[in-house]
């Protein structure tokens, strides 16, 4: 089975991710996508991130009974910084032989990779999916993966590579949302509306608790 993984601070999750997410389980014909709210991102100053439980809760209200989305809180079970090779061996030992993995980000992510724990061995572990973003082309990668020591040749289509490893690096292009967390944040502070930026449920979650005032 197929399942994938999308990692982030999701503070909050907003319609962007949930519509990426649910493009890439349909275009990927994946099992099922783990969001995976980060507990302490490593590359984040964590005084400017609001409470994990705040974020899981926000992730689980706005998948709701999705029976292809599932937030996971284990990296809030972890002690330390949360790296993601951690995430990955976690799931892949938990799932069990048999399970493909499909780690999801954004490519302004992926050409910062050199950065994170032991990045080669997340190439072993999963397949990848890069998610297109504004002002980053994916005809950097090969070149961007040789500065790393990593080998890939084209895959079937335009838009996929295969690794040394044998796994598949996924160009994706999801549908284009001008929304980001630090508009919804920037927003909530003046005190103006996010209804269609965010699911209803987090709408009202945020202004109950008081969040980004």
């Amino acid at each position: 089975m197929k399942y994938g993984i999308f990692g982030g601070t999701f503070d909050p999750i907003h319609m962007g991710h949930l519509r990426t997410a649910v493009e890439i389980v349909y275009k990927l014909e994946l099992t099922k996508l783990f969001l995976v709210p980060a507990a302490t991102p490593p590359h984040k100053r964590i005084a400017f991130v609001s409470e994990f439980q705040h974020r899981f809760n926000m992730a689980r209200m706005a998948v709701g009974r999705s029976s292809t989305l599932e937030v996971l809180d284990l990296e809030a079970k972890r002690k330390g910084p949360s790296y993601s090779i951690d995430t990955l061996r976690e799931l892949s030992s938990s799932l069990g032989p048999g399970n493909d993995l499909y780690f999801i980000l954004g490519l302004e992510a992926f050409f910062e990779i050199h950065t994170w724990k032991e990045y080669h061995r997340l190439f072993e572990l999963s397949h990848f999916v890069v998610v297109d973003r504004k002002g980053y082309n994916f005809e950097e990668v090969v070149p961007y993966l040789k500065k790393l020591g990593i080998d890939a040749t084209s895959g079937p289509g335009s838009d996929t590579l295969i690794l040394a490893s044998g796994r598949s690096l996924i160009h994706q292009k999801p549908t284009q949302m001008d929304i980001s967390s630090t508009q919804i944040r920037a927003l909530v502070k003046k005190g103006w509306s996010i209804r269609f930026l965010v699911p209803d449920q987090v709408m009202d979650y945020i202004l109950e608790n008081g969040l980004y005032a």
